[in-house]
């Protein structure tokens, strides 16, 4: 398996780069963290990687960190979530919000990523609560009411990341009312 990769960027794509490792250019699809993060094109790069072999083709993900990795191999392993699947929600949630998410068994939270509904969610956090663990209920336990500001927030136009950004940047003594966590994120989103 090829753990991870050290290289050149060559091309970068909507969710995909070319990394030129050793004269070789390997396409990976990659998280939305990584393309944040990645360098212009001649930059060099890191990632931890995936490779999933199949019949009819390789395919190699790209990640930032080695937590990130481990959540891929996790939600690989849930009934109905592919690679693609997989690397949307690594994409679209921080691994901290992913796993308190899943170990709070808060599935609206889940539904927020494209390509996950209600039954998957469920099935995600059915599969996974007891080896996300310990860990994640220790993280920043989200508010009941959370999903329904990301929701709020991105049927106003903001992305998921966005939404994301700015309810974590509330207060944790802030108030508990959804609208007035709504005007906070707001407030964030504008100074941005």
């Amino acid at each position: 398996m090829i753990a991870s990769l050290r290289g050149v960027v060559r091309e970068v794509g909507d969710n995909e780069l070319v990394l030129e490792v050793g004269g070789i250019g390997f396409r990976v699809a990659v998280t939305l963290s990584v393309l944040r993060k990645a360098p212009p094109i001649g930059g060099h790069l890191f990632l931890h990687t995936y490779l999933i072999v199949r019949e009819d083709a390789l395919q190699l993900f790209g990640f930032s960190n080695s937590e990130e990795r481990r959540l891929f191999e996790m939600l690989l392993q849930v009934s109905g979530v592919g690679p693609r699947l997989a690397l949307s929600a690594i994409s679209n949630l921080s691994p901290e919000t992913l796993q308190s998410a899943i170990a709070n068994g808060q599935p609206d939270v889940l539904t927020c990523i494209p390509g996950i509904g209600r039954k998957t969610a469920e099935k995600i956090i059915f599969q996974l609560k007891d080896r996300i663990g310990a860990i994640a209920r220790e993280s920043i336990i989200p508010i009941e009411g959370d999903a329904e500001v990301i929701s709020a927030l991105t049927t106003l136009g903001y992305s998921l990341v966005e939404s994301q950004a700015a309810l974590q940047s509330i207060q944790a003594n802030a108030p508990d009312e959804i609208e007035e966590r709504i005007r906070l994120a707001l407030q964030f989103l504008s100074q941005a």
